[in-house]
């Protein structure tokens, strides 16, 4: 039977990150998961509670978060990220389902992301079928 599983988006770079949620869902499919909710939240802060809801249903398995936390002028995304990857990680140890994580950065500069967008969106995914086996 087939894994199923959910993907998280923050919609702050929101044409990025449908990128990444296509490369995301080929790479699942690859893996021989089946993608049965797609959850698009206004930012990173957002995702852990849209998470949190995915991860309580029985019949999502595990998850995807993608998306991008730049570096700005103050340490506010840095600050953010590490919050965001702590509650990110407390969920799966709450669960015990597993969560693979494509979020850029934090810190990441505008030039850093082309290159870093489709294999950490691939990347995730992977390691979620891998932690479903």
């Amino acid at each position: 039977m087939k894994k199923r599983i959910a993907i998280v988006m923050g919609s702050f770079h929101k044409e990025l990150v449908e990128r990444m949620l296509a490369e995301a869902k080929t790479a699942a499919l690859a893996a021989g998961l089946e993608v049965i909710s797609e959850v698009w939240v206004p930012g990173s802060l957002e995702k852990p509670l849209a998470l949190k809801r995915l991860l309580l249903r029985s019949d999502i398995d595990g998850a995807v978060v993608l998306g991008i936390i730049e570096r700005g002028e103050t340490k506010h995304g840095l600050v953010m990220g590490e919050v965001v990857m702590q509650a990110i990680i407390d969920l799966q140890l709450q669960t015990m389902k597993p969560v693979g994580v494509g979020i850029l950065g934090p810190e990441i500069l505008p030039e850093q992301i082309e290159p870093r967008l489709l294999p950490y969106a691939r990347a995730a995914a992977e390691a979620l079928a891998v932690m479903l086996k």
